[in-house]
């Protein structure tokens, strides 16, 4: 993936462009590649917290994707920069509650991904508790405190009258 520049109004945690590959019949991004910049994110957010490649040999440990919910705000175009934010909404011993922000190089939000990922013991296969230099990790990202994104915790549905 190629880097861009860091807008001045976030701290992005990972940051890529539009491929052609990305760009659909409608002439912007498709929907799935969305998600695809989105699950590139939970991996920058695993190496920041330590659970890189080397990390998650050392403590057998890795996270799994449980809940993701995406709402799209705006359209992305070929070649476009792309960078994503992080806000951590809430966090357990064992599970993290994120919300990521899809931005444009003009700091437009673009979509959004709020996700609950879940720690794993790789030899078990089962959730177990982060490993301590990962929960310290985990202590240091940005949180939401008492004021989530306005995105967070939306429910889908058809409102009626």
């Amino acid at each position: 993936m190629s880097q861009t520049p860091a807008s001045p109004l976030f701290d992005p945690l990972f940051q890529t462009r539009v491929a052609d590959t990305w760009v659909d019949y409608n002439g912007h991004m498709n929907d799935a590649e969305y998600a695809r910049v989105f699950s590139l994110a939970v991996e920058a957010l695993m190496a920041r917290i330590g659970l890189d490649v080397a990390g998650r040999a050392e403590h057998g440990y890795t996270l799994y994707t449980l809940e993701t919910h995406l709402c799209y705000r705006q359209q992305a175009h070929r070649g476009e920069a792309l960078a994503v934010e992080l806000t951590l909404l809430d966090h357990d011993a064992k599970r993290l509650h994120v919300f990521f922000t899809l931005r444009n190089a003009a700091g437009d939000p673009l979509a959004t991904s709020e996700q609950m990922l879940m720690g794993i013991d790789i030899a078990s296969g089962r959730p177990g508790p982060f490993p301590e230099p990962v929960a310290a990790a985990v202590a240091t990202l940005p949180a939401a405190g008492e004021t989530w994104p306005s995105a967070a915790g939306r429910k889908i549905g058809i409102r009626r009258g």
